[in-house]
């Protein structure tokens, strides 16, 4: 397992941080033992949060043509027939994976092909799981459209713990299925919308694995 680089900044400042209150704790408290130990532990617990939050770990991905993998860790909250008025503008099978701040954050791409469309949303703070935050959290939609023709639209959306979005990819780029696109902090979700009539391969509740775990099978 490897830390990935957008840890890189927080974890530092988790370190400053711990050492500061740490020397403060030990310079005027030096006389109170449990206090020292309770910082102590408490530092501790961080650092640990910190890391696991930003942790990348080794994995063997799943790949197929006609798949639509996984882009995220967590657990499925929406299967459900919707009106995607973004881009489509028309009846489209949403998916959605809610991720927790304790699954690994990093997204992935659901299938190879071209981005067709990109965009950045400025929004509200939401929990992931209001059905509102797809369309008034910050966030960023994304359309690929393999090589078969079918587009794909995925929508990172930040969560209530969530102040940044991150992604790695602009319209025209050649994106490769399981291939990192983004990384959201703290808490967020991801919203998958396919062609009507796709056959999804998971359950409502189900937990998933970003870049593992098969969502759907395109026609």
């Amino acid at each position: 397992m490897t830390i990935h680089k957008e840890g890189y900044t927080t974890i530092a400042l988790s370190i400053l941080f711990i050492f500061v209150i740490n020397a403060i704790v030990d310079y005027k408290y030096h006389d109170i033992t449990w206090l020292r130990w309770f910082i102590y532990l408490f530092s501790a617990a961080l650092f640990i949060i910190v890391l696991q939050f930003f942790r990348n770990p080794s994995r063997s991905f799943s790949s197929g043509e006609n798949l639509v993998i996984c882009p995220a860790d967590g657990k499925v909250v929406v299967i459900e027939e919707t009106e995607e008025g973004e881009y489509f503008k028309d009846k489209r099978l949403q998916v959605s994976i809610f991720m927790s701040p304790i699954n690994v954050h990093i997204n992935r791409n659901p299938i190879s092909g071209v981005v067709k469309f990109f965009k950045y949303h400025p929004g509200k703070y939401l929990a992931a799981w209001n059905p509102k935050s797809s369309t008034e959290n910050e966030r960023t939609t994304t359309v690929v459209e393999h090589k078969n023709g079918t587009s794909i639209l995925f929508r990172q959306i930040a969560g209530a713990l969530a102040r940044r979005i991150v992604w790695y990819v602009k319209e025209g780029d050649q994106v490769v299925q399981t291939e990192q696109f983004g990384f959201i902090k703290f808490g967020s979700r991801v919203d998958v919308f396919l062609p009507v009539g796709t056959k999804v391969n998971v359950e409502l509740n189900q937990v998933v694995k970003g870049g593992i775990t098969t969502l759907a099978t395109l026609s």
